[in-house]
Formats: C-alpha cells, sequence, structure tokens
C-alpha cells in the first residue's frame, strides 16, 4: 500500500483542473494533481537549494492559470 497524504484545494480550483481532465487519460483530479506536481519537482535539478527567480515566475504563473493566486 502507498503512503499518501491529503491537501486541500479550494473547489473553485478543484472544479477548473476537472474541467481541465475531462478527455484526457486522467482518471481523477487527484492522479492530475500528482502529475503536476511530479513535473514541477522533477524540472528542478537536484541539488539546488530554493527557487531562481525564473523559476518563481513559471510556479506563479501555472498557480494564476489555475486561479489559485491574482
Amino acid at each position: 500500500m502507498t503512503n499518501i497524504t491529503t491537501v486541500s484545494i479550494p473547489k473553485p480550483l478543484a472544479n477548473k483542473i476537472k474541467d481541465l481532465c475531462k478527455g484526457t487519460g486522467f482518471s481523477s483530479l487527484s492522479s492530475f494533481v500528482v502529475y503536476v506536481l511530479r513535473q514541477i519537482v522533477s524540472e528542478k535539478p537536484t541539488g539546488e537549494k530554493g527557487f531562481s527567480k525564473r523559476d518563481e515566475e513559471i510556479v506563479k504563473k501555472r498557480l494564476r492559470s489555475f486561479g489559485y493566486i491574482e
């Protein structure tokens, strides 16, 4: 059995993600979110600490696109 944890996100964001998942290979909101988070984490070379300004702007842009921040 896999160890998991629960993360809470605002319902409007969850609904947007569910809409994005329609017609894709993702079977659930959770599977999509796990995929996106893995992509973000894997983009960071190991050994680096913190975010560069460029990384920070990329993350902010993604969060804005999902309606999480303004």
